[in-house]
This record gives structure tokens, C-alpha cells and sequence, in this order.
């Protein structure tokens, strides 16, 4: 008869330890050769086959997780095919991996005008001398925040809010972020980040425009009523 219990000392070194189980007086010795090439823990719940042997105590064989194991006196599991109906439906049913959110050529193509607009506000000494390596850095940095918010969600810790991330962009770092999303798959599903973050790209774009052909915005205004 199959009982159930949980790990109350595992020895991962020496390979035994112990389980409790209600239907049990004592604790019962494991082995992990018991175990069925499954890695036992401390306060996992398994099911188990008791026995005596040589006086020196009861004993767990036929170790498996409870999670999976047949209840006791249960019919067996008839396995369903893949190409039988019910198995094709529960396929069909599954959602779709989803598609990279931005496509990669106008996403580079992009970024390279974002750079020659950096090169010619520099060449035009509209930007100081220093703005690339500046840039490099935001982007690092970028990068770095999106992979910290990424293991903080795998590790159930305190996030990065959203507008932080969003700020990173909006400075200058929106290549960075945009890395990030492909290569750590970090945000890069969720429609609505997805649609702020190609706000503050575009943002970004028009202030740096703006800074760089500031002195033609008066005359620019001066066009747009005769228009």
C-alpha cells in the first residue's frame, strides 16, 4: 500500500534521509537509489512504498513526487495519442509564442539615423564633443536596469517602475532598452509598455531634431500661416 509523506531531512551529499508521513509511527529512511532518479528536498511531498527489512527499520522504495503519483487503488492512466481529437484541441488552445514586437531592420535602420544625427550636430559643434560616449553610457545603463527589473521579476523582489524604464528612452537610451527586449525578452510582449516606449522614441526624436535645427524654427513659424 502506497503512503505519503514529506522530506524532514535530506543529506544531499550522503544521499539519504528521512520521511514523515502520517500513516507512519516513525520517520522512514530514504535512499535516493529508492528514488527513481528523482531529486529529493527538504519539505517535499513524495509517495512511497513502506518496508522492513532486517529489523532496523522501516524503509521508502518506489519513491516518486506526489504530485504525479497514482492514488492508491486508482485505475490506471490510459496515455491519449497527440493526433487523437481531444489532444489536437488542447493543442489548438495554447497560445502562440509571441512575435518579436519590433521589427529588426527599421528598428536599426533607425537607430543609424539617430546616430548620423549625433555625428552631424557634433560635426555642426551643436553638440559637445562628448555626447557619443555619454550615449554609449545611457545605454548601458539602460540595458543594465531592464536586465535588474527582469531578475527581480524571475525572483519575486522589488520591480522597476515602468516610468523609470520609460525615462531611460525618453534621455537617449531607447536603443539600449530596445536590446534589452529582444535579448532578454523583458517587456517586449506587453502592449501598452510596448506603445510608451515607442512614445518616448519618438519624443526623444523630435527634441533632438529640435535642439539641432533650432535656429530654423522661426522662420519655420513664420511659414506656417501663409500655409
Amino acid at each position: 500500500m502506497r503512503k505519503q509523506g514529506s522530506i524532514v531531512r535530506w543529506d544531499a551529499a550522503r544521499g539519504f534521509g528521512f520521511i514523515r508521513s502520517p500513516a507512519s509511527s516513525a520517520d522512514i529512511f530514504v535512499h535516493t537509489r529508492d528514488c527513481r532518479g528523482l531529486a529529493l528536498q527538504e519539505g517535499m511531498t513524495v509517495s512511497f512504498e513502506e518496508i522492513h527489512v532486517g529489523g532496523k527499520g522501516p524503509r521508502a522504495t518506489a519513491v516518486q513526487s506526489a504530485i504525479h503519483a497514482p492514488r492508491a487503488g486508482a485505475p490506471p492512466i490510459e496515455r491519449r495519442s497527440r493526433n487523437t481529437p481531444v489532444a489536437q484541441q488542447r493543442a489548438s488552445r495554447r497560445p502562440a509564442a509571441p512575435a518579436t514586437a519590433t521589427p529588426i531592420l527599421p528598428a536599426l535602420l533607425l537607430m543609424l539615423a539617430w546616430a548620423g544625427l549625433i555625428a552631424w550636430g557634433i560635426w555642426s559643434r551643436r553638440l559637445p564633443m562628448a555626447t557619443p560616449l555619454i550615449a554609449l553610457l545611457l545605454n548601458l545603463a539602460t540595458f543594465f536596469v531592464y536586465w535588474l527589473d527582469k531578475y527581480a521579476a524571475q525572483k519575486g523582489q522589488w520591480r522597476t517602475a515602468e516610468n523609470t524604464l520609460h525615462l531611460f528612452s525618453l534621455l537617449g537610451g531607447w536603443p539600449g532598452a530596445w536590446f534589452a527586449q529582444q535579448v532578454l525578452r523583458h517587456k517586449s510582449s506587453k502592449a501598452s509598455f510596448r506603445a510608451a516606449y515607442r512614445a518616448t522614441v519618438g519624443l526623444h526624436g523630435l527634441a533632438l531634431t529640435g535642439w539641432l535645427f533650432r535656429e530654423h524654427l522661426p522662420n519655420l513659424s513664420k511659414l506656417l500661416p501663409n500655409l
